[in-house]
């Protein structure tokens, strides 16, 4: 164990930040200024974490009558997703600048309780802590969209809410026969994930328990047909929910696909790896094609959401190294082009007050500046070679290839579905008609600096993606082996 606690650190000191915020929720302006240093400084630490010799652990006894200990790993993988999810907390601190105006010191502790359960899910070893963390990041982004949401933001919160509790107790449940079952067959308790994955639960037990977390991940994740909570928590989500639930929330449940289900129960995936394939497929393909239909922009971005994520899962149904590599690089990538989508979805409904593609047209005229950087996350989004999604993309096609080509060959059908409504959505708002339509501001200096770190990170994985490949094979090949 390191001398100094590091990642307890990184996964709690943005709980520090959460309580900076409450104590300064009668002045909003220091409560913004607080909230935007509390996030840097995570985002450092996070990224100075990064860069020790990987993996860093940290092991402790937590609850000894039942075996549970306080286990804390970070790899290359979980690594590269709590960065992403500080950087995106910085981002969301900026985005709600404005936006926000009513109890921002309740708001923004709530936005750092998201980093902090989402850093413990990455990050945990432990099972029964896995489970802490994995339960309590649904109840911030409740309030978050409870309480700041738009019209029907009741609704959206407690589907949500309904969706997240019926997976977290099947996953409760299993984890428990889990425990009790290694204690029968050991003699000892215990919650370690080593542990279990060493002494896997017996075949005929496998296939329910794979089931049931495959339920509490793919509620999360979200795929086909436990998705439908998505698209109305999106479209209710203020602009800063609906960027960490599409960048940091989401990815939550995909990654514990990677790290939990699959290695928990390898008997059960070998039999029924096909059915999340199929329903990777089915997501990508239903969701483009409902993302098309869409009249409301965030509700188009929100049904891409289901798309992408649903080539994720196929991508970790192959089980192959270059698809599993796609997957868990196009988590990052999907959670910095469709997070940027959603911010400027909601920086047009800030101006327009609608979010109706009907409404808008011509603003590659009037707002240049703007139409740059939807332009270049739209088509990141669609896979342009260059830009973020296309290696993710590409490798997760080749992967799957090897193992199910016919699966493999509905998937890219999907993907020119995405190319046909990320087409759809730039023609109607940057180049439809203008005539008789209202002119808006172009980006202001705060927004084009929100946007300009996402582009850069958009592109620099496009042209550089062995940079993160590099942080990420190693113990992606150790999972696979």
């Amino acid at each position: 164990m390191n001398a100094f606690p590091l990642l307890t650190a990184v996964t709690f000191l943005p709980l520090a930040g959460a309580f900076g915020a409450l104590l300064l929720a009668g002045r909003p302006e220091a409560c913004r200024r607080f909230s935007l240093a509390a996030s840097l400084v995570h985002l450092a630490l996070t990224a100075a974490a990064l860069a020790q010799p990987l993996p860093l652990v940290e092991d402790m006894a937590w609850i000894p009558a039942l075996g549970a200990r306080y286990t804390l790993e970070m790899d290359g993988v979980g690594g590269a997703l709590t960065l992403l999810t500080s950087f995106l907390t910085v981002i969301a601190v900026l985005v709600s600048w404005k936006e926000i105006r009513e109890q921002a010191g309740a708001y923004h502790a709530l936005l750092f309780a998201v980093s902090t359960t989402a850093a413990g899910v990455f990050l945990a070893r432990d099972l029964l802590l896995f489970l802490v963390f994995w339960e309590a990041q649904m109840v911030p982004m409740f309030f978050i969209i409870r309480i700041w949401g738009h019209e029907d933001k009741r609704r959206a919160a407690t589907k949500f809410m309904l969706f997240s509790i019926a997976g977290g107790l099947a996953m409760l449940v299993g984890a428990v026969w889990l425990a009790v079952d290694h204690a029968q067959t050991h003699g000892a308790w215990t919650f370690s994930l080593a542990q279990l994955m060493a002494s896997p639960a017996a075949p005929a037990a496998q296939a329910w328990l794979f089931a049931a977390f495959v339920l509490a991940f793919g509620v999360k994740t979200p795929m086909v047909p436990v998705h439908t909570w998505l698209p109305d928590a999106h479209t209710q989500a203020p602009t800063a929910g609906s960027l960490l639930l599409a960048g940091v929330l989401l990815k939550t449940g995909s990654y514990a696909l990677v790290r939990w289900a699959v290695p928990l129960f390898p008997h059960a995936f070998e039999q029924y790896w096909w059915v999340l394939a199929v329903l990777g497929v089915i997501g990508l393909v239903y969701a483009s094609w409902v993302a098309f239909a869409q009249t409301d922009a965030k509700r188009l971005v929100a049904y891409s959401s289901v798309g992408h994520m649903g080539l994720v899962v196929l991508g970790v149904a192959v089980w192959r190294a270059a698809a599993l590599e796609g997957s868990v690089l196009l988590m990052v990538n999907h959670a910095l082009t469709t997070g940027a989508l959603f911010v400027m979805v909601g920086m047009l409904s800030e101006r327009a007050h609608t979010r109706e593609l009907a409404h808008f047209g011509g603003l590659w005229k009037t707002m240049p500046l703007f139409s740059g950087f939807f332009l270049l996350f739209a088509l990141a989004s669609a896979g342009l070679p260059g830009l973020g999604n296309f290696v993710s993309e590409m490798l997760i096609l080749l992967g799957s290839f090897e193992t199910a080509p016919a699966t493999a060959s509905v998937a890219f059908a999907g993907l020119v579905l995405t190319l046909a409504y990320v087409l759809r959505l730039v023609q109607s708002v940057l180049f439809g008609p203008s005539e008789g339509k209202p002119v808006y501001r172009d980006l202001s200096p705060r927004e084009a600096l929100i946007l300009t770190p996402l582009a850069a990170c958009v592109v620099f994985l496009g042209v550089a993606p062995w940079t993160a490949l590099a942080l990420i094979t190693t113990p992606l090949k150790a999972l696979l082996s």
